[in-house]
């Protein structure tokens, strides 16, 4: 096109152009879309067997009576259904999908005493180590932004995959609790403003995690599956009937 209008470029020029504006495809295009295949697989094909194994990270939107609509995000985890803490924000961007990760890293230090990188595993054949937790999210703009994917990378702990196109049941636990939180919180009454949609959003948040059985792990509680005090697969009933009695 440039030769097209009379001026007279090199190819390196026109390459380093195209890359420039991001309109060519590295390289290593097909190896990383495979490795993108077999994270997505390893994900969704073999269920985790433990907690802080995969999270799944989503927005769900929410209008307040004055307020104007506010956007939460949070990180919750597969295995246990515990939800980290929320993220509440006017804007859905690539900043508050990161807001959300740092929460829950934090959260999880909190639970368990250290970082969630101390956790890593080290690669004997490179000495690079190696992640722990799998990030899931849809394909919507703030995960597919490269300052997402650069926090990604500045986190050895973490990985990050996306759904398939048009798959919105390969993160279903995430909507699901978005959807139990609005239906069982925040459409109870009317809510004014962000300062009381954060309240009531912590308060069930609360509740889910230590008070409220879940029928998926049992009737277990997501706090004690999640810090290895109950057992995912045996209601939470019949291990107090085999308790003994004193």
């Amino acid at each position: 096109m440039t030769r097209h209008d009379g001026h007279k470029v090199s190819q390196a020029t026109v390459l380093r152009l195209l890359r420039d504006d991001g309109l060519i495809l590295p390289s290593e295009y097909q190896r990383q879309r495979r490795q993108l295949a077999a994270d997505r697989k390893a994900a969704f094909a073999r269920n985790p067997t433990g907690p802080n194994q995969v999270w799944q990270l989503d927005f769900s939107e929410f209008e307040t009576t004055t307020g104007g609509t506010w956007r939460i995000a949070g990180c919750r985890d597969w295995f246990s259904k515990v939800e980290h803490p929320f993220h509440v924000s006017p804007t859905a961007n690539q900043h508050d999908a990161i807001a959300a990760i740092e929460l829950a890293l934090v959260d999880y230090e909190a639970m368990f005493g250290h970082p969630l990188v101390d956790t890593c595993p080290i690669d004997p054949e490179t000495g690079e180590l190696l992640p722990v937790v799998t990030i899931v999210t849809d394909n919507g703009g703030p995960f597919r932004s490269l300052n997402f994917e650069l926090f990604i990378m500045r986190h050895p702990e973490l990985r990050h995959v996306r759904t398939r196109v048009r798959s919105p049941g390969q993160n279903g636990s995430r909507e699901r609790g978005f959807g139990t939180l609005k239906y069982e919180r925040l459409f109870l009454d009317d809510i004014p403003d962000a300062l009381t949609l954060v309240e009531r959003a912590e308060d069930y948040r609360i509740e889910y995690n230590t008070e409220r059985p879940h029928e998926a792990i049992a009737w277990n509680r997501p706090i004690d599956v999640h810090l290895g005090l109950a057992d995912p697969t045996i209601p939470n009933f019949e291990i107090e009937e085999t308790l003994p009695t004193t």
